[in-house]
């Protein structure tokens, strides 16, 4: 039996909780500053997650982080960070007060940042986080692959890849939570998996949108019959753009093939935030006036990251050599128009 702790009581951090709950760990699920409400709610219905609307088993141990006391810090086997992108300063400044090297942290986080005008993974700004507090060689993994929320809190079988440069890392933590429903890969490219698995939130976007690129001048009831063309189209295009760019920020081309490029890319393209707004996008509308008039109180994971490191790619970035890429940061950044040129 392992300790387990996820902190971030989100859709996913809940859901990551079940394979390690069936695998027979202690799991602690500590919801953030933030989610004091959230973690109230799971208590009073005694292990149901209202967002999940799901059962989760009754073996976790739901906290709030103001519950999060020394004695559960202590001899922890694998932290698990859930929090949101912009959580991530916070989330590495509260590690650095208990962290040890006995610990393996396991981002599910996904996304980029910029950090003295660099790209920088997840892992690697956590990782200056934790050294600016006096902590080297923080074991940091990831996790990619084509896994929803819902999905895995209703054990459906689904894929993953965990990845650090010491794959022995990751096939201890493997052996913590993989279950028969929950299959593990695993790769020594922690860079591309964070790449694929932070940028196919962008393409789907764009492929969420493939109705209504499809035709210029058709019916709309053709292109809502027959619009798959295009989207097959642009899935196949975004995974080429995927693997130049994870070469581009020192990952490795083939990861875009594996999980946490074509397999995120296509459960993410086949229902979600980033697909729904896309789909706005794709009807005409620009961004602000999508986000405002059908998703205002909704997180779109490819618009924050196209916030976060859009200037530096239209930048430094060609628009030949990175088309679809560079027209979605457009449409959001420049609130205009997605226009593809086909």
């Amino acid at each position: 039996m392992s300790k387990i702790v996820i902190i971030g009581a989100g859709a996913m951090g809940s859901a990551f909780a079940v394979p390690c709950a069936d695998n027979s760990n202690e799991v602690f699920l500590v919801g953030s500053f933030l989610e004091d409400k959230v973690i109230n709610e799971i208590k009073h219905l005694n292990n149901f997650h209202p967002i999940l609307k799901s059962q989760l088993p009754n073996n976790i141990k739901v906290l709030k982080f103001s519950e999060f006391k020394d004695e559960i810090k202590d001899n922890i086997d694998l932290l698990v960070v859930g929090v949101s992108s912009k959580g991530i300063e916070w989330i590495g400044n509260e590690i650095s007060k208990f962290y040890n090297s006995s610990i393996d942290i396991l981002l599910l986080t996904k996304g980029l940042a910029l950090i003295n005008d660099k790209f920088e993974t997840l892992a690697e700004k956590l990782n200056d986080i934790l050294k600016k507090e006096g902590i080297d060689n923080a074991k940091i993994s990831a996790v990619g692959g084509p896994c929803l929320a819902n999905g895995l809190v209703n054990r459906i079988n689904s894929s993953v890849v965990l990845a650090n440069q010491n794959i022995d890392v990751v096939k201890k933590i493997g052996s913590m939570i993989s279950t028969n429903y929950y299959s593990i890969e695993y790769s020594d490219d922690l860079i591309g998996v964070e790449v694929c698995a932070a940028t196919k939130n962008i393409y789907s976007i764009l492929i969420g949108a493939s109705e209504g690129l499809s035709s210029n001048n058709l019916s709309n009831e053709i292109k809502k019959k027959y619009f798959l063309n295009t989207a097959a189209s642009l899935a196949y295009k975004a995974i080429s753009e995927m693997k130049v760019l994870s070469k581009r920020l020192n990952g490795k081309e083939e990861t875009a093939y594996g999980l946490a490029g074509l397999g995120d890319l296509y459960v993410s393209s086949a229902g979600g935030r980033n697909s729904k707004m896309g789909y706005y996008l794709g009807q005409g509308h620009v961004f602000m006036e999508a986000k405002e008039k059908f998703m205002k109180e909704i997180t779109v994971e490819g618009a924050d990251l196209a916030f976060a490191i859009g200037q530096k790619i239209l930048k430094e970035f060609k628009k030949e050599e990175f088309p679809l890429l560079i027209s979605v940061i457009e449409a959001i950044c420049e609130n205009k128009k997605l226009e593809i040129q086909w």
